[in-house]
């Protein structure tokens, strides 16, 4: 049976910086991957579609170090549910300005919950990693609370696109040397049973609405990030492993904040804007294996 980490052990991991793993590469490809599309909004003037590339360039952080054919497969699911969420937060968002704002807003905690639960169950059923929800949550519930700029097919259009240019930088990535001999695939589809799912959509589905509605009930501004911190502890094993990542993440949201303050509070272009968000994302990617709060920094 496996010892259980001791809190003083648990302290200590919020000052503890892992070995690196080759981390710059992966780090580097999926920096690329936001990069590119990120430039080519800036050169087109079409700047105000940046939340639909951003989420389907988180296709790039799936599969990290698995051989080039599980890569490319599992990358192709991932991106496939990212763009069915970044399409369902678009039409949320045209259907939202038709209906009274109190039942828009439970519209999207609901539609967040749903997706909670039923990305948690098409995760867990093709052994996609990093486990969880967080990503099909964030992308969707975000898109979904955002004012609409495109109708939800271009929407859909653009993340795939995105989708497709992070696919092939996955291929490329093995070749550069992105492997290490540590990696543990996810357990495929036939081995997890009907009953496993469905406690996974429960946990996820339930964790999900009851944090959007307290998010909600509590006047936040986007209650929605209630519901990305609820479901990002869930992939956790373990109580003791879900209480360390939550601690690392109150830590890290908290210096985010701190550094995203210090960054607005100078007059900034929207490339400048761009240039941030890829250097952060690679950052973020040098050290979300070593260190999960200063990756959020």
């Amino acid at each position: 049976m496996p010892r259980t980490a001791s809190p003083l052990a648990r302290v200590r991991g919020l000052l503890t910086i892992a070995p690196a793993r080759v981390d710059h590469i992966p780090a580097f490809r999926i920096a690329v991957g936001l990069a590119i599309p990120m430039a080519v909004l800036l050169v087109t003037g079409r700047i105000e579609f940046a939340m639909y590339v951003g989420f389907g360039a988180f296709t790039g952080i799936y599969s990290r170090y698995e051989p080039t054919r599980a890569r490319f497969r599992r990358q192709l699911l991932a991106g496939s549910m990212l763009t069915v969420c970044v399409t369902i937060g678009a039409a949320v968002a045209q259907l939202a300005p038709r209906m009274p704002e109190a039942l828009s807003s439970w519209l999207v905690i609901l539609v967040g919950a749903m997706v909670a639960g039923g990305s948690a169950v098409f995760v867990t059923s093709h052994g996609l990693k990093p486990g969880g929800a967080i990503f099909p949550v964030f992308a969707t519930a975000a898109v979904a609370s955002a004012p609409s700029v495109a109708p939800f097919w271009i929407a859909g259009l653009i993340a795939a696109s995105v989708v497709a240019l992070c696919v092939l930088l996955g291929l490329l990535g093995h070749w550069a040397g992105e492997r290490h001999p540590d990696v543990v695939l996810g357990r495929d589809h036939e081995d997890v049973t009907r009953a496993e799912l469905g406690a996974e959509f429960a946990r996820y589905f339930v964790a999900a609405l009851v944090a959007g509605g307290i998010g909600l009930a509590s006047g936040l501004p986007f209650p929605y990030w209630a519901q990305v911190a609820a479901v990002a502890q869930l992939a956790s094993p373990g109580h003791g492993a879900r209480i360390e990542k939550g601690v690392h993440r109150l830590v890290g949201t908290v210096l985010g904040v701190v550094v995203t303050a210090f960054l607005l509070s100078f007059p900034v272009e929207p490339w400048q804007l761009v240039v941030w968000a890829v250097l952060l994302q690679f950052l973020a990617e040098m050290f979300i294996l070593r260190n999960y709060s200063i990756a959020l920094l």
